[in-house]
């Protein structure tokens, strides 16, 4: 098995950053390569919003220091995740080899981990983010969902209100973060029905209203089970979601063919054939 290189002291001293993903469920989805970058760091921050979590990785190793009080409320998210790249830049400067730990895949809906490897290898520093099990794996496998049969489209949900995105109804479409679309001030910790009813006027262009919503939620502990609801389009901004909950709408119509295309397929497979 693969582990972090052995380093001389020479390299301890200049310090490193490791970005790990633990998975969704405490436990079952850490594998053997984090586990190792956290046993063999001198600093973890824990960027992890549930106190067993926590207590679990203190479990783990003696220095472990919470991300989470750098939180406040009306404070911009985007400022508290640069104060934590501060914190790990610190450390690394410092001559510590550093891992942060997160939730599921630490480069998916997660800014600090890219950000704090781009600033340490910009400085000269070794930098490596190692992935994880995240909320889109466990969302394909509780929902039966498979990707490559109709094609999956993935959003985060405000981009749908502030840009112009081209939505496929005839694929999967996953909207991320729901429960705050439209927060232009990444300082809420959810944002009102109207909000979500915006949301729905613009995916109402493309799916009738009775459409089957899902909402989804990964199962975080083992003694836990994955949170399905399934509502009508028109009933989601009355439905109360977290920032953690995803929201996905099946296909509304079949794949159309291309007729063109396949008729220059048709021609090239017989030329092929008669080479």
């Amino acid at each position: 098995m693969h582990t972090p290189d052995s380093a001389s002291p020479n390299d301890i001293r200049r310090g490193s950053v490791a970005c790990v993903g633990i998975g969704m469920t405490l436990g079952s989805h850490l594998t053997p390569l984090a586990r190792s970058y956290i046993e063999q760091a001198d600093v973890i921050f824990a960027g992890l919003s549930d106190c067993f979590v926590e207590m679990w990785l203190e479990r783990m190793h003696p220095d472990v220091r919470s991300l989470q009080p750098y939180y406040k409320e009306g404070k911009s998210r985007m400022k508290t995740y640069r104060q934590w790249v501060e914190l790990m830049m610190t450390e690394v400067r410092a001559g510590k080899r550093v891992c942060g730990v997160f939730y599921g895949h630490p480069g998916i809906f997660a800014w600090s981990p890219h950000k704090v490897i781009e600033v340490a290898r910009a400085e000269g520093f070794q930098a490596h983010m190692e992935p994880g099990v995240s909320a889109e794996d466990c969302l394909y496998a509780d929902l039966g969902i498979d990707p490559g049969r109709f094609g999956c489209q993935h959003f985060e949900a405000s981009q749908l209100l502030f840009y112009e995105r081209r939505i496929d109804p005839a694929g999967h479409l996953v909207l991320w973060q729901v429960g705050v679309v439209g927060d232009r001030t990444l300082a809420r910790q959810g944002t009102a029905p109207a909000y979500r009813q915006l949301l729905v006027d613009l995916l109402s262009r493309h799916y009738r209203l009775d459409h089957e919503v899902i909402i989804y939620r990964a199962a975080t502990l083992p003694i836990e089970r994955p949170r399905i609801r399934r509502v009508a389009l028109s009933d989601l901004p009355h439905v109360p979601l977290t920032p953690e909950e995803t929201v996905v709408l099946p296909p509304a119509e079949p794949l159309k063919l291309n007729v063109a295309m396949r008729e220059r397929l048709e021609a090239l497979d017989k030329a092929n054939a008669s080479a």
